[in-house]
């Protein structure tokens, strides 16, 4: 008898070892999770221009933007459908007024009040034309934005405004604090109602957020995101295989099978929103010659540009792509063929044989690989191409005041909504601010105006089915490719999410 209860007592002494050994390991590994640093840094090949949404216009500037600030209304990414975000609600009384009900106790991160008098306040700031907000034309069928009550702002238009959930969704007319802005510069120190707040800004170097741990929705699992320049992505891949860096986005082609190759890195692409385009500026000669843009669109052969994207993109020849908003199917191969006798043709009967052309490009990006391509093609068929290059501030203002011939460009579609493509881009309206083409067509014009203004969808995709068909018979954009937006991370990073409009947040990121 006393041999089995001595027996009995090993072995539930032993039951008890084995359970402290396994809750010691249990303990061991969460802490070793927890011990993971939760600091983020993302590489970007340039800098932002600047960090107010009001004044600023470039998917840089708009990746910090968009977690120091946060919109009305938000994009869902699964879905593209529009929900509320600081908004509670809305209705629309007319087809003229849209009354939104604002979410209650939010707080700007210095303290201020977020309600009605801060949306009108930013609202009214974005529409002023002496502070010429590079996004203007996101409200520009805004008459008057007024303060119902503390909560409620009322927001009317001078006719109907199909797109303007789009439009509020937008980076760009994110919700500034009106302390911040009065007292301060929030294009160098932003602040917002999102989950990070800024904390310095080294120019040329790297900008710093920290976590909003007073953050309405709750604080974010990530202490610091650092969003570090380095400007030739091949160092910047290798930072991210020796972990100084855990974050990449917008991968180059010639990158994707090196950093696939990496056991400790996640890749994710979706098709997506961006379209990257040549273009011309049409105050100049012979760019303003319909004759030369076409034989400039023959002379391109975009699908042997295509084919070294290694599927992170897509050929289609419609200004509108397949994941925007008005995309029509029959678009897809309805511009100019590449077609190299077509284009000698061309240009051999409107004597632009030996026509001097300066190609300028963003030394970003995979823009400088366009110029390459295309500087070889019109070579090809009789025109003298020369590439400039600059850094991406310095092209932005070069472009918008009009010092280019021809030049490439990419629109990244934030709204996924054709009319917020063609109006911006290529409407007269814009002509000497987002027109950098400088693009006039009455016709055209009449039909974005009529995409904007009706609140049947339907109708608004008819509309703007027939307006990009003209773009395309314009010439005025030679699409290069519509994007496979794309990331790449470390294996530690988790709920890290791309939009189809190649955005990002961090708010529900964390490391493990």
């Amino acid at each position: 008898m006393k041999k089995k209860i001595t027996f009995y007592l090993l072995v539930l002494l032993l039951a008890f070892v084995a359970g402290c050994s396994s809750s010691s390991g249990s303990d061991s590994e969460s802490a070793g999770a927890s011990n993971v640093p939760q600091e983020l840094t993302y590489a970007t090949t340039s800098d932002a221009v600047g960090l107010s949404p009001i004044d600023t216009n470039d998917s840089v500037s708009s990746n910090v933007i968009a977690q120091v600030y946060e919109t009305l209304f938000t994009r869902n990414p699964e879905t593209m459908e529009i929900e509320p975000l600081l908004a509670e609600s809305y209705e629309t009384p007319d087809e003229n007024t849209w009354e939104i009900k604002l979410k209650e106790g939010i707080k700007f991160q210095d303290g201020t009040d977020f309600n009605a008098e801060a949306v009108k306040y930013t609202f009214d700031q974005f529409m002023d034309e002496e502070r010429a907000a590079p996004r203007a034309s996101l409200l520009a069928p805004v008459e008057s934005v007024e303060v119902k009550d503390e909560y409620t702002v009322v927001i009317k238009t001078t006719e109907p405004y199909g797109p303007l959930l789009a439009a509020l969704s937008h980076t760009n007319a994110s919700i500034v604090s009106p302390t911040a802005d009065k007292e301060g510069d929030i294009n160098s120190e932003p602040v917002g109602t999102g989950p990070f707040v800024f904390e310095e800004w080294a120019e040329g170097d790297h900008i710093t957020l920290m976590k909003n741990e007073d953050y309405w929705q709750g604080e974010p699992s990530l202490e610091t995101v650092t969003l570090k320049v380095v400007p030739e992505y091949s160092t910047a891949v290798s930072m991210l295989e020796t972990g100084e860096v855990q974050f990449l986005d917008k991968i180059p082609a010639e990158h994707l099978s090196r950093i696939e190759s990496m056991s400790d890195v996640e890749v994710q692409t979706k098709p997506g929103t961006p379209v990257y385009y040549l273009g011309f500026n049409m105050e100049k000669e012979p760019f303003n010659d319909p004759e030369f843009r076409k034989a400039v669109a023959y002379a391109v052969d975009r699908q042997a540009y295509v084919d070294q994207l290694n599927g992170l993109g897509v050929k289609n020849d419609s200004i509108i792509g397949p994941k925007v908003f008005g995309y029509d199917e029959s678009a897809k191969d309805a511009g100019y063929p590449y077609d190299v006798e077509k284009a000698k043709q061309i240009i051999e009967e409107n004597g632009f044989t030996g026509q001097k052309v300066t190609l300028l490009a963003s030394n970003s990006g995979s823009y400088m690989k366009m110029a390459e391509i295309v500087q070889s093609q019109l070579t090809e068929v009789g025109i003298d191409a020369e590439i400039e290059s600059m850094e991406w501030g310095t092209f932005l203002d070069t472009t918008s005041e009009g010092n280019f011939e021809m030049t490439f460009m990419g629109w990244t579609n934030s709204t996924a909504d054709g009319s917020e493509l063609l109006y911006p881009n290529l409407h007269s309206d814009n002509i000497g601010s987002s027109n950098r083409m400088r693009y006039s067509n009455e016709e055209f014009d009449a039909l974005v105006d009529e995409s904007r203004t009706l609140v049947d969808q339907e109708a608004r995709q008819k509309k703007l089915q027939e307006a990009n068909k003209i773009a395309m018979e314009d010439a005025v954009w030679i699409p290069m490719n519509h994007d496979v937006v794309s990331a790449a991370y470390d294996k530690s990073v988790k709920g890290l999410e791309l939009d189809p409009t190649g955005e990002w947040k961090l708010y529900n990121v964390t490391r493990e």
